[in-house]
């Protein structure tokens, strides 16, 4: 039952990704809002409580807004560029080809006209439309459920009419909020102390767009596993294509390295251990599956999403053996 379940719900997840994923990240928005408001409210003395609302919504939205106008205008940057990449990378192919004794080095000319780039050109430009029109409709979801955030309450009382059920719905409410709340402010000062020091190492090595790289490493420390190593691994990439030489980027490729080691080692597992109840391999399982589902999206969510359903699934018996497999210390 467990595992017809399981497909079940992966089936109706995949299928209607696109209603879900900009609702699901609507939430998500929702949620930092509201924790930012909180945090407004009690750490900051003399702060108005009517402005803190406000203020968070303006903050995150304009992050959001920010990230997605940064990103547009890189990527448009990068293909302004792709001439003087092109020149470098036939010399690293020529090179390379010195070293294994191929007398005829590959080119990027060969190699892109042998991958037929030309029909990638429209999944490619669907997807950039697509995050275009998906953010539109993330900010939509997101303004209504802010407008209808005040009837939440009213809507539970209804829902729960026993005084039981309501405060054993309440407690899930506020365990998942918890949950979702403690991960988004580990992984927001796990990406600031990876994100900062890298702009700075960056910029004093002269990479290119230093700064998007390092809002980059910031946004994809929220994404586990595969977040960190897409932010380490890219700069030095694209390192090699600006520098003449290999030492830049072998400094800089060791310099992540460093910081992602101390911050992933040190600093981020003493943070989880009191705010993030998750075995690992939970959260690596949770990041394939919906990963699988929903792309870039799913596995931006997955943590928060196993959060909650581990929040939910300790409440009933016949579900609470999964909860318990899913936390790190056996107690969901």
């Amino acid at each position: 039952m467990v595992v017809t379940a399981v497909v079940a719900v992966g089936f109706v997840a995949w299928a209607l990704k696109g209603i879900l994923t900009p609702f699901l990240l609507a939430v998500f928005l929702l949620l930092m809002i509201d924790g930012l408001a909180r945090a407004l409210r009690e750490r900051i003395p003399g702060f108005p409580r009517r402005l803190a609302m406000p203020a968070a919504l303006t903050l995150i939205v304009a992050f959001f807004l920010a990230v997605i106008w940064m990103v547009a205008n890189n990527t448009a940057q990068f293909v302004a560029q792709a001439s003087g990449y092109e020149k470098r990378l036939n010399t690293i192919l020529g090179q390379v080809a010195a070293k294994v004794g191929l007398h005829v080095p590959p080119t990027v000319e060969g190699l892109v006209h042998q991958l037929n780039p030309a029909k990638y050109a429209a999944p490619l430009a669907q997807g950039a439309q697509g995050v275009a029109s998906g953010a539109f409709v993330v900010l939509l979801y997101l303004a209504f459920l802010v407008a209808s955030r005040g009837n939440f309450s009213r809507k539970g009382a209804k829902l729960f009419g026993d005084p039981t059920s309501r405060n054993d719905a309440s407690r899930i409410f506020q365990r998942i909020r918890e949950g979702v709340e403690g991960y988004v402010w580990v992984q927001t000062v796990a990406g600031l102390l990876i994100a900062v020091p890298a702009g700075v190492l960056m910029a004093v090595l002269g990479l290119g767009h230093a700064a998007f790289w390092a809002l980059l490493i910031f946004v994809a420390s929220y994404m586990p596993v595969i977040g960190g190593a897409v932010g380490t691994i890219l700069p030095p990439i694209f390192a090699l294509l600006q520098f003449p030489g290999f030492v830049q980027p072998i400094i800089l490729l060791a310099g992540l390295q460093a910081i992602g080691f101390v911050v992933g080692n040190v600093v981020q597992p003493r943070m989880q251990g009191s705010s993030l109840n998750l075995d690992p391999v939970a959260i690596f399982l949770a990041l394939a599956f919906w990963g699988a589902l929903w792309g870039i999206t799913g596995a931006f969510l997955s943590t928060p999403l196993t959060v909650t359903a581990m929040a939910i699934m300790s409440q009933f018996k016949s579900t609470e053996w999964i909860a318990v497999l899913l936390s790190s210390n056996g107690e969901p």
